[in-house]
């Protein structure tokens, strides 16, 4: 039959297809509130704080919102749908605009770290972009549909340094503070592609059903899927963190500390736009596994020498790691839960995800500068290890796709 014979079904996929592209470029504008954030945040940090040993607490203040706010977003797609939430995130993301900016302006280093908690928010909600974007397909297009979304993260890490570049030096003598601004404005845009975005709002008789959390956290498929985000996203923090300053150590100018993180974000994004056909056609369990093994040989890379090349190297595959591992992970929880259940264990899963990253972050500036750059990389090895014996030990690497 062809597609003008239906147009039913033709019009239900155009549907599909344009929530989906708005979800991905909204990825791409709301995405570049964390590449300025952490562009700019320990640079101002360092500018206004009393002590300079707390030039990076911004930074971990954002990490600290992101954890905080994933279980209350949750909540609110809950009780009145996704769409709430994404305005929730992105009144937080104008926000952390004008906080940011006005915190330059008077000089304030705690008005900004109370910008970077809501620059943390409105992280928190962007990454909930691709489970919506899952809730938009039938089950056999989720995982493409995650894998479109995070694509949108290329632009993100694109558009964002670009507008710092361009806009630092705009208000002088207050640098930053036009680039805040501009943060801000960025976020109104988002608001309004989001608002074109139509999702199904929750039934009154959904707010209480389905099986209670504690029994879906219970399953072995749930188990593997958080376990396999959490760790490939803390590790892929703790390297990241720590890689610039390491670079540094090494004798190595900015400039090239600098481009080797521009190709770190690309090979973060960058196989979003074929990691939903892997997974289609090898099951997301072992592109998962893929994605801890290319982790793990960048810890092995950065442990073979400090060079410029060693470095590169080892955030381009950390970078492609990261996405195989959390792009499949977030598939597996999409298979852990039916549509009534979905908000509350999808928040569950950030909130485990990003509340522990927080101790990479934590960790990476101790552990660097106590002891070095290998036992950085050393310390990446173990929590892949027992990823990896988790994913085996459930049965999910064992369970067969569905060609």
């Amino acid at each position: 039959m062809s597609k003008a014979a239906n147009p039913a079904l033709e019009a239900v996929q155009e549907h599909e297809r344009g929530n989906v592209a708005r979800l991905a470029i909204s990825q791409a504008l709301a995405g570049a509130n964390a590449t300025i954030v952490y562009a700019t945040g320990s640079v101002v940090g360092n500018m206004l704080a009393p002590d300079k040993a707390l030039s990076t607490l911004p930074i971990t203040i954002f990490v600290v919102g992101m954890a905080a706010c994933t279980l209350p977003a949750g909540m609110i797609a809950q009780r009145h749908g996704r769409r709430a939430a994404f305005l929730f995130g992105t009144g937080c993301g104008v926000l952390v605009g004008l906080i940011a900016a006005l915190a330059v302006l008077l000089g304030s280093f705690w008005l900004f770290c109370l910008a970077t908690f809501f620059g943390g928010a409105y992280a928190a909600v962007v990454l909930s972009f691709r489970f919506a974007a899952a809730d938009c397909v039938p089950p056999d297009r989720r995982a493409r549909a995650i894998s479109a979304v995070m694509a949108g993260g290329i632009f993100a890490g694109v558009l964002g340094p670009q507008l710092v570049t361009f806009t630092m030096d705009l208000w002088p003598p207050y640098i930053f503070a036009a680039t805040y601004l501009a943060q801000a404005a960025l976020a109104v845009v988002c608001t309004g592609v989001l608002i074109g975005v139509k999702l199904p709002t929750p039934k009154a008789a959904e707010a209480n059903t389905g099986r209670p959390l504690a029994e879906i956290a219970r399953q072995p498929r749930f188990i593997a899927a958080v376990t396999a985000g959490v760790i490939s996203y803390m590790i892929m923090n703790l390297v990241m963190t720590s890689a610039p300053l390491a670079m540094r150590f090494c004798g190595i100018s900015q400039g090239d500390a600098n481009l080797g993180l521009q190709w770190h974000v690309i090979a973060m994004y960058g196989p979003s736009f074929f990691t939903g056909r892997i997974i289609t056609r090898f099951g997301a369990p072992r592109v998962v596994i893929a994605g801890l093994v290319l982790t793990a040989l960048s810890a092995a890379v950065g442990l073979s020498g400090i060079t410029v090349g060693h470095f590169w190297l080892t955030l381009i595959l950390l970078g492609i790691g990261w996405n195989f591992g959390f792009v499949g992970a977030s598939t597996m929880v999409v298979e852990c839960h039916g549509s009534e259940e979905r908000n509350k264990v999808q928040s569950l899963n950030d909130f485990l995800v990003f509340g522990l990253m927080v101790v990479g972050s934590f960790a990476s500036g101790g552990l660097l500068n106590s002891y070095g750059w290998e036992m950085v990389c050393w310390v990446a090895l173990p929590p892949l290890l027992l990823a990896a014996v988790i994913l085996w030990t459930t049965g999910s690497f064992r369970t067969r796709p569905a060609i």
